[in-house]
């Protein structure tokens, strides 16, 4: 065999592999942003929230808006005034969210103002967001009231501005209070109803969590600083959110100090590597039967 064709079938061996990359299921596919459980709460329990961020100076360095939600459930949009939105909540995805948001982005950066990438099974080869996203440049959320963020300012006028006049205003309506809690980071405090709840994403190994959440409550003190009554954990993406209910009253300025001073006991909790004692195995095993996977 001559050089030649050992060149084209290492070539066709790479690029098989590389399509076997991209189909591969990702479990955690967020790991490595330093705001992974944020993001992981835009996609699956945040209603209506915005952050931006950064492109890395390879990808031009241009500023991002992250949203929980775009019209129609799209992954991606380069609004009307230039700013470029990508969207968490599709209706679908491939098995690697990061590489479906950083192939939307950045076919939304280089589209006309105006225009809308659709979500889609299969982005193909290419970048993930680990990969075209500035890590040290803020991230900061802001949760919004509705998705009002959808109309540029001033895009008042026109067809097109009345269809998603009318898409904004019956998706406002499912819209539940949240808000973001300050004391710890990845928690958010949610009114559902007539119930009020706080979730907070743990980036920490699902088995570490869950170890430390049965210390707590085998010691009677997994209850969110005395204000909450835990009622179990979310899988979602490869991170572990417990979850508190509070008092049906209670605002979000009253989760912050219980949440303040349980975030030291969790901390101490997390960090115990002792075997876990049989009342905590027994407790454990309650912990683990109230788990839900979202993703």
């Amino acid at each position: 065999m001559g050089k030649k064709s050992r060149k084209s079938t290492a070539d066709v061996i790479a690029k098989r592999k590389a399509r076997a990359a991209s189909a591969a299921f990702v479990a955690r596919p967020f790991e490595g942003l330093p705001f992974e459980a944020d993001l992981v709460c835009f996609k699956e329990l945040v209603p209506a929230a915005t952050a931006t961020a950064k492109l890395n100076e390879e990808n031009g360095g241009t500023e991002i808006t992250f949203a929980s939600l775009l019209p129609g459930g799209a992954q991606a949009m380069h609004r009307q005034d230039g700013v470029v939105f990508a969207g968490m909540q599709t209706p679908f995805s491939s098995p690697d969210p990061s590489r479906d948001v950083a192939a939307a982005i950045l076919k939304a950066k280089d589209a006309e103002p105006g225009a809308i990438v659709n979500a889609t099974t299969n982005p193909g080869e290419g970048p993930r967001l680990q990969d075209i996203l500035d890590l040290d440049a803020p991230f900061s959320v802001t949760v919004q009231e509705g998705f009002d963020y959808w109309i540029a300012p001033g895009q008042a006028e026109g067809e097109e501005a009345e269809q998603l006049a009318e898409a904004l205003e019956q998706a406002n309506t499912r819209v539940h209070p949240t808000e973001k809690l300050v004391s710890a980071s990845g928690a958010y405090w949610t009114r559902m109803g007539e119930k009020v709840f706080v979730r907070w994403a743990r980036t920490e190994h699902e088995e570490t969590v869950v170890d430390a959440l049965a210390r707590l409550h085998a010691a009677g003190e997994n209850t969110f600083g005395g204000a909450g009554r835990f009622l179990g954990t979310f899988r979602a993406h490869g991170i572990t959110v417990p979850v508190w209910e509070l008092d049906a009253g209670s605002q979000p300025d009253d989760a912050e100090e219980p949440l303040a001073a349980f975030a030291k006991d969790f901390d101490a909790a997390l960090a115990e590597t002792t075997p876990l004692s049989a009342q905590e195995r027994s407790a454990r095993a309650g912990v683990a039967s109230r788990q839900l996977t979202i993703r």
